[in-house]
C-alpha cells in the first residue's frame, strides 16, 4: 500500500450526513431559554456550530457573562441529548445523497464518523437509516477531550482503526486519509491533524471552507475522482 493512496474518508456527522443542524440549533435554544438565555440563529451558525454540546454551552455561558457552574454543563449536555433524541427517532435526517454515497464508499476505504455529537444521536439517525454497520469507527464528542478545531477527533479515529482494522505492516497514515466537513473548525481539525480535507458548503459559504483541499456544493456534487485525484 503507498503512502499517497486514500484509503480512509473520514466523514463529519452533522450537516455532512445528517440534516441535523437546525435540530441541533432548535434543541440548544430550547435549553438555554430555559436558562434565561436567547441563542439566534445568526449567532449559533457565526459562532457555535463548530463545537460540541460541552463546548457550545460553555462558550455561549461565557458570552453572555454567566459562570459555568461544574454540575451544570452535564446536565446542560443530557437535557439537550434527550430532546434531541425524542425527535430524531424514527424519522429521516440524512443529506440527499450521502446514504448513497456511504454505500458507494464502504467497500473501497475504511469509514469512520468524527464528530462534536453524542454517540447516542449519531447512532439513532445512522440506525434509522440502515447505516450503523457501515463505519468501522465512530468517535463521538464524549470520545476526546478536546473537540474541533482541535485534531483529537481525527487523531482518534485513525489510532482505532490502526488497533483494529489494520495490519502492523500496512500502517494507515494521516496522509492516506480524507476528512469530509462542512464547517470552519472541522477544516481546521482536519489540516491540524495532517488529513486532507474536502469540505462541502452546506452550513458555510465556500469563502469561509478556503482552507480545505476541495470544496462541493454538498454530498451529492462531491467528485469522487477529483477526490481520489488529491491522493495522486
Amino acid at each position: 500500500m503507498t503512502k499517497d493512496t486514500l484509503r480512509a474518508i473520514l466523514f463529519d456527522f452533522d450537516g455532512v450526513l445528517a440534516d441535523s443542524e437546525p435540530l441541533h440549533l432548535e434543541m440548544f435554544q430550547k435549553v438555554l431559554q430555559e436558562e434565561g438565555i436567547s441563542l439566534s440563529r445568526e449567532d449559533y451558525y457565526q459562532k457555535y456550530l463548530g463545537l460540541d454540546d460541552r463546548g457550545c454551552f460553555s462558550q455561549v455561558f461565557k458570552d453572555v457573562g454567566r459562570a459555568m457552574v461544574a454540575s451544570k454543563l452535564p446536565d446542560l449536555i443530557r437535557r439537550k441529548n434527550r430532546v434531541f433524541l425524542d425527535h430524531v427517532r424514527g424519522r429521516p435526517f440524512l443529506m440527499p445523497g450521502a446514504a448513497e454515497a456511504v454505500r458507494q464508499m464502504k467497500d473501497r476505504h475504511f469509514l469512520t464518523v468524527v464528530s462534536g455529537a453524542l454517540r447516542s444521536e449519531i447512532l439513532a439517525i445512522l440506525e434509522g437509516a440502515g447505516l450503523e454497520k457501515a463505519f468501522q469507527v465512530i468517535v463521538a464528542a464524549e470520545d476526546v477531550a478536546q473537540g474541533k478545531p482541535h485534531p483529537e477527533g481525527f487523531l482518534t479515529a485513525i489510532r482505532l482503526l490502526n488497533r483494529d482494522f489494520v495490519t502492523p505492516a500496512e500502517i494507515l497514515l494521516p496522509g492516506e486519509c480524507l476528512a469530509i466537513e462542512d464547517s470552519p473548525w472541522g477544516v481546521e481539525a482536519a489540516k491540524a491533524a495532517g488529513v486532507k480535507c474536502l469540505a462541502v458548503a452546506t452550513s458555510y459559504d465556500p469563502s469561509r471552507l478556503a482552507g480545505a483541499d476541495l470544496v462541493a456544493k454538498d454530498i451529492t456534487s462531491i467528485s469522487w475522482e477529483k477526490a481520489e485525484a488529491l491522493f495522486s
